[in-house]
């Protein structure tokens, strides 16, 4: 099963290494992993997505929690929240193929923000499913580079990660 866990850090050295070696020393692969600044700069928000049962996403959320750095470790799994993830799509766009490319790339409100004699590099921000299915459609065309962001998660409603409004 797919876990999207969301973990407040002290925005210090050495806080991402320790965090990646608690998975890998424990077997557990890392499928995404994003770390910014919150809106307090002394504290990152890292989104993590893993796999595994519930028994696995306990020790995880167990091992994360006793990380000295560790702020608060939410798992978004079974709750409301809004998911975004931003994709870098270079594709070929030859002649006879170009028209299509842009009309994909209209279709999912994507941007086409390069542009060379043979190719486009789109972008596209969305639900992981909608970046999933413009690079499918794109594939035929020919994807010459990829690059994906992976899935930022923020929880619906009004309290923030602190319990205030």
């Amino acid at each position: 099963m797919k876990h999207t866990i969301s973990v407040l850090v002290e925005n210090e050295f050495g806080v991402l290494t320790r965090v990646a070696g608690l998975f890998s020393g424990r077997g557990f692969n890392i499928e995404s992993l994003s770390v910014a600044p919150t809106v307090d700069p002394s504290i990152s928000r890292m989104t993590i997505v893993t796999r595994g049962d519930e028994q696995i996403l306990e020790q995880i959320t167990k091992q994360l929690n006793k990380l000295i750095d560790t702020i608060k470790v939410i798992d978004f799994t079974g709750q409301d929240y809004v998911e975004r993830e931003m994709a870098l799509i270079k594709v070929t766009a030859e002649e006879e193929t170009r028209a299509e490319v842009l009309r994909i790339v209209d279709i999912f409100r994507a941007k086409v923000i390069d542009v060379t004699p043979r190719s486009y590099t789109v972008e596209i921000t969305g639900a992981p499913a909608k970046v999933d299915a413009i690079v499918e459609l794109l594939r035929p065309m020919g994807v010459k580079e990829l690059v994906r962001s992976g899935p930022v998660v923020l929880g619906r409603g009004a309290k923030g990660w602190r319990g205030t409004e």
